[in-house]
């Protein structure tokens, strides 16, 4: 029972209750539960059961996570119902760093640095040296991360622009045809455009913005992380588009044309 003393100690102050409240809600007396928070007893599985319950949380995550340590948007997903055993997938607690005042921070994963967390995404040890910032037009009851990017598929976003995303943790809510950075086992960090062929197929579609690359499908086997692109930064103007001016141009002597007949018509 490594963590579970701990967590439900954790979980009841959270919640701001009391001992006498907890074992009330959970018909059990208070010295019971003192003895679980205090590892003097070991709770049966028919307590184990009625904890989870209580908290939405998995018997597993529980007794294996030490929940004190993950961050608010972490165990507010947790809260919500996105506790992974419940799902029944892998467990991908996400590693993630804090400032002074227990603000998550945006983690930076710079160009020199995306070999580096392939390996290393889940190392706290990594994650912690990695650059840190904050945004105030975020939410900061959500996870973000940011990559540098490189090369021209997704142009018109220049090439090294920085994409901000913010974490999934369902890929099943991978909404088709949006923006999605995507850390994977072999091809490492890679930012395209997903169509989620999941349930169906058990694979996402990866399309680029410039044509020029075709698309290509990626087994969610190769998937390690999901981040839903929130954003992009650049020191680059983006290349104008030839095409669109083009067409304007076109418009506006069609529209001269137009209104010369009609000059004609009415003298």
């Amino acid at each position: 029972m490594t963590h579970f003393s701990s967590n439900i100690r954790f979980l009841r102050k959270r919640k701001g209750r009391t001992q006498d409240d907890l074992a009330f809600a959970l018909d059990m007396k208070r010295s019971t539960l003192s003895g679980y928070e205090n590892q003097i007893a070991q709770p049966g599985i028919e307590a184990l059961i009625a904890f989870s319950k209580h908290f939405n949380i998995a018997i597993d995550t529980l007794v294996k996570v030490d929940l004190s340590a993950l961050g608010e948007s972490q165990l507010r997903q947790l809260e919500r119902g996105f506790d992974v055993y419940i799902q029944g997938s892998e467990l991908r607690v996400l590693t993630t760093t804090i400032d002074s005042r227990n603000n998550e921070n945006i983690e930076l994963v710079e160009e020199k640095a995306k070999a580096g967390y392939t390996t290393g995404f889940a190392d706290p040890e990594y994650i912690k040296v990695l650059p840190a910032f904050h945004l105030p037009f975020l939410s900061s009851s959500k996870k973000y991360r940011s990559f540098q990017i490189s090369g021209d598929s997704m142009l018109p976003i220049p090439d090294k622009s920085y994409v901000t995303g913010e974490y999934v943790v369902d890929w099943n809510f991978i909404r088709s045809h949006q923006p999605y950075i995507i850390l994977t086992r072999d091809e490492g960090i890679v930012f395209k455009i997903v169509e989620n062929k999941i349930r169906e197929e058990g694979i996402l579609t990866m399309h680029s913005l410039n044509p020029l690359y075709e698309p290509f499908d990626l087994s969610v086997g190769e998937v390690r992380e999901v981040w839903k692109f929130v954003h992009y930064i650049s020191s680059e103007m983006p290349e104008p588009n030839r095409e669109r001016d083009t067409l304007t141009e076109t418009v506006k002597h069609l529209q001269r044309q137009v209104q010369a007949i009609q000059t004609k018509l009415n003298l």
